[in-house]
């Protein structure tokens, strides 16, 4: 390892404004624990929000306010979805503000990049860089041209692509592994989510989760499938998450808007049988599931890839591909003896194959060392 610390540029267009604020909340638990590694003197490009005293803002304020304006109206994504002339100038301004904090930063070791298309304005001056890669990423790669794009950045440096899922590694070799390694970093999870203590005294009525962005896509099959078992039965579906598509919320489901993770983990994650995700949406792998079993929680999930990498069948969950076989998990899951059976699995699997934020960190440390030549 370097006797002197390594120098990385963090980039994210997503962070959270304040300890209340759910957008960006992994990049906060990121760079609190890259901050704490000895070994990495960190500095940051991201949204405006409270920063451990480790980490160095180099944000001008007029990129500061700029990409705060961009968060409050969803992100890039979002914009793109809808459309219009926002939608399209919301890519090429961040392109450009982005540029211009790569040339001004000539002094780091590495750049680490969240969000594949972020790297597209990188200086030729060599630098190494390490670019996590989210499920959205690999929906963006269809964009034409981006391919090529992002190829001819990446030809002129040594490249670590970190998608925080291995099933996603079949499409970054397909497109990139022959310049660029494909390393899958899992993110952490906090450790107060493993500290939750489950009440698993029989509940009636059953109680279930739902967390998510309020999108049709990440909704999934949530409200036809789910009106047969919760909307006359007794059981109950809690809907946490923003409302980000005009979406009729049925009236059998308790919607709560957005929760803070203190919420969730005090008041709603003792006492819920499980988590439900039904989504369609290309995810990575989803934070919440994550955080849900470490907390203990078993999880139902529709059957696509990036929740089968989470959910074992019958070990630490359910996988749905029809409503059938939706039925069948709740009846399942709500015995007490399954409950705790793979709730307990969910949270050792979580220990053993994910750990905590500053695991992740050492990963990325390692990773950041190999690009320097440096060993591990």
């Amino acid at each position: 390892m370097s006797k002197h610390p390594v120098r990385v540029l963090l980039i994210s267009t997503s962070y959270p404004a304040n300890a209340g604020d759910w957008r960006g909340i992994f990049m906060r638990h990121l760079v609190g624990a890259l901050a704490r590694v000895a070994g990495i003197r960190l500095k940051v490009w991201l949204p405006p929000g409270d920063l451990p005293a480790a980490a160095e803002q180099v944000m001008s304020v007029r990129e500061s306010v700029w990409l705060r304006g961009l968060l409050d109206a969803g992100g890039v994504s979002h914009l793109m979805r809808k459309g219009g002339l926002r939608g399209w100038l919301a890519p090429l301004l961040l392109l450009r503000l982005l540029r211009d904090v790569y040339r001004r930063s000539s002094d780091v070791d590495v750049y680490h990049i969240n969000w594949l298309q972020c790297a597209l304005p990188l200086p030729e001056n060599g630098r190494p860089a390490v670019i996590s890669v989210l499920g959205n990423d690999l929906k963006l790669l269809r964009v034409p041209m981006m391919r090529l794009l992002m190829r001819r950045i990446m030809r002129r440096r040594r490249v670590v692509l970190c998608p925080n899922a291995q099933w996603m590694s079949v499409p970054l070799h397909a497109a990139f592994g022959d310049i660029a390694q494909i390393v899958p970093v899992s993110f952490g999870i906090d450790p107060s989510w493993y500290r939750v203590k489950r009440c698993y005294e029989t509940r009636s009525p059953a109680r279930w989760l739902a967390i998510t962005r309020l999108t049709a896509d990440k909704l999934g099959d949530l409200f036809s499938w789910g009106y047969r078992f919760f909307g006359a039965t007794g059981r109950e579906l809690h809907l946490f998450g923003p409302m980000q598509e005009p979406i009729d919320v049925p009236t059998w489901v308790h919607y709560h808007g957005a929760a803070t993770p203190e919420t969730l983990a005090a008041q709603w994650f003792p006492s819920a049988c499980g988590l439900i995700t039904l989504s369609r949406h290309a995810e990575g792998r989803p934070q919440v599931m994550l955080e849900a079993m470490a907390s203990g929680l078993p999880i139902i999930a529709s059957d696509m890839p990036a929740h089968a990498s989470l959910v074992a069948d019958n070990e630490t969950g359910a996988l749905c591909n029809s409503i059938d076989a939706l039925g069948r998990a709740l009846a399942l899951i709500e015995n007490v003896d399954v409950n705790v059976r793979l709730g307990e699995a969910a949270r050792a699997w979580a220990a053993r194959e994910v750990g905590t934020w500053d695991d992740c960190a050492q990963r990325y440390l390692r990773i950041y060392s190999d690009l320097l030549g440096e060993g591990a």
